[in-house]
């Protein structure tokens, strides 16, 4: 299997004079969680991340997409060997890499995502989807209350480069907020805001963070976590114990590495 079979061709990107705002806006009306950057013959640049857009505090900033997007730590090109590209990613701990057409073009052709491995995989009913999460589930989570400032959180998730966090209350499980919650409502920008005087206090972990929260229990399969995550686009999945106790994670990471 080649990187081209599993390449989203149809990926978007934007142009490296083109607006943040609009990379932003993009970004948060597509539900996206990079955008490449190309140059007028489309030839890639490099990538908008959701923390460089939400750097951006401004409806009318008129910074462009050049002035804050970063080159890949890598890159694919549609000819490479598709698994080995996977274990990179991981060993990378990178979800998309853009693709080009090959070494000796650096024309853009789509995102490879490890949901496209995950969905891949799925098809082909590989033995260990049967596999419990309790075996690849991490036992390690960081997580936040929903007492803590948002913006507080986001520098922790930027820090340590997770794109979303539990909320945890007494132990239990009680939501999660994501990057993509912080950008959708602009909350980053507003606690930057406040702590510039114009608001009384930057707003709580709890006014943004989803209480509907997808989760599954140890015993669960494999499988049934790959599902969640193409089903409803979700990067990671909280497990809980029968009394709802927040004991363990997985994100696509720990699933591609258990499928490879």
């Amino acid at each position: 299997m080649l990187v081209t079979d599993l390449t989203d061709k149809k990926y978007p990107f934007l142009y490296a004079d083109d607006l943040g705002t609009k990379a932003r806006a993009v970004m948060r009306n597509r539900g996206l969680r990079i955008l490449p950057i190309v140059d007028e013959h489309k030839h890639l640049l490099g990538v908008v991340s959701r923390m460089d857009v939400m750097t951006i505090t401004s409806s009318i900033s008129p910074v462009r997409v050049k002035g804050i997007m970063s080159n890949p730590k890598f890159g694919a090109t549609m000819d490479m060997d598709a698994l080995e590209m996977v274990r990179e990613m991981i060993r990378m701990d990178e979800w998309y890499v853009p693709v080009t057409v090959s070494s000796n073009d650096s024309t853009y052709a789509g995102i490879l995502g490890l949901e496209a491995f995950i969905r891949s995989s799925l098809e082909k009913d590989l033995t260990n989807l049967s596999k419990p999460l309790s075996e690849i589930m991490s036992n390690r989570i960081l997580t936040c209350s929903p007492e803590d400032d948002v913006d507080n959180v986001w520098r922790l998730m930027q820090g340590r480069s997770f794109a979303g966090l539990p909320v945890v209350k007494k132990g239990k499980l009680i939501g999660m907020v994501t990057q993509k919650d912080l950008l959708d409502t602009g909350a980053v920008s507003l606690g930057f805001e406040a702590k510039k005087g114009r608001f009384k206090a930057p707003p709580k972990i709890s006014s943004i963070m989803k209480t509907l929260v997808i989760s599954l229990k140890p015993t669960a399969t494999i499988r049934e976590a790959c599902e969640l995550m193409v089903q409803k686009n979700i990067g990671r999945v909280p497990i809980v114990d029968e009394k709802g106790k927040l004991i363990g994670i997985v994100d696509r990471e720990d699933i591609a590495r258990a499928l490879l």
